[in-house]
């Protein structure tokens, strides 16, 4: 299996467990550092360990999330990671969909050892979204 095909496997891995709402098939490593803006404190309060990330990010988003897919993957030229990009639906009222540009550092074992989630909060359904 190629480095490429390692890094693409602990993406889509990600993706399928927002997608299916199943935290067990994300491949995060137990020691995982994460940051995401929709966690207490936002990116520049990591969240640490696996089960931190369960406990604290991931507690609320089963109820939250709608359709989930990757749109692409774009490996670094060390092949120690990749950005992904994707949509969101998030089950608010109305629905939200965020286009998410998320980071990921995979070692050689195919799971996430840090992440940074980004998103566009830009109002998609506004026309004019594109001139912002």
């Amino acid at each position: 299996m190629s480095r490429k095909d390692v890094i693409r496997g602990a993406i889509d891995g990600y993706f399928d467990g927002l997608a299916t709402k199943n935290f067990d098939r994300i491949p995060f490593a137990d020691d995982v550092r994460f940051r995401a803006p929709l966690a207490p404190g936002g990116v520049h309060h990591p969240i640490d360990g696996r089960d931190a990330v369960k406990d604290v990010w991931w507690a609320p988003m089963p109820g939250l999330l709608g359709a989930v897919k990757c749109t692409g993957v774009y490996f670094d030229d060390e092949l120690t990671g990749a950005v992904a990009t994707g949509e969101v639906e998030v089950m608010t009222d109305p629905p939200v969909q965020l286009r998410v540009a998320d980071r990921f550092a995979i070692n050689d074992e195919g799971l996430i050892v840090e992440q940074e989630n980004h998103f566009d909060p830009r109002d998609v359904t506004n026309p004019g979204w594109q001139n912002s």
